[in-house]
């Protein structure tokens, strides 16, 4: 089983809120090969952290996650945006958690997620506690 992990996620973790435990356990847990950030979470991450003047928090979460970790980034296509816009119809999602379910269903991934809009969508998700990671 593989998994997209939520911008949230990953939030919870660089900027030590409510469930940065529970994010830091499950990302430690995981080999790395099993996760996925999208594209679109990626430059979210970039535009939150350095709105908050933590480019460096950033740059370490770029060189540490994604050059030498090997977590796959995924992106969609075309025809991914035009599912991304119909899922936010169909589920009433904003455009960000549409994108990342039109992710997750393009490369068969499983939404690692706090946030429970996804949980009124056909794929669902799982907090972090809850992955299976065996």
């Amino acid at each position: 089983m593989k998994f997209l992990v939520d911008t949230n996620v990953w939030l919870e973790l660089l900027l030590e809120r409510e469930h940065a435990a529970e994010a830091r356990s499950f990302l430690e847990k995981a080999e790395a090969s099993r996760l996925a950030i999208s594209e679109f979470a990626l430059y979210s991450l970039a535009v939150i952290l350095t709105r908050l003047g933590k480019d460096s928090v950033f740059e370490d979460f770029v060189s540490d996650t994604i050059e030498d970790s090997g977590v796959a980034r995924v992106c969609l296509d075309v025809a991914g945006l035009r599912r991304a816009v119909a899922a936010r119809t169909q589920f009433s999602l904003d455009f960000d958690d549409a994108y990342q379910y039109a992710a997750a269903e393009r490369h068969d991934l499983v939404i690692v997620s706090f946030d429970r809009d996804f949980d009124r969508t056909g794929r669902g998700r799982v907090t972090p506690a809850q992955a299976d990671l065996g």
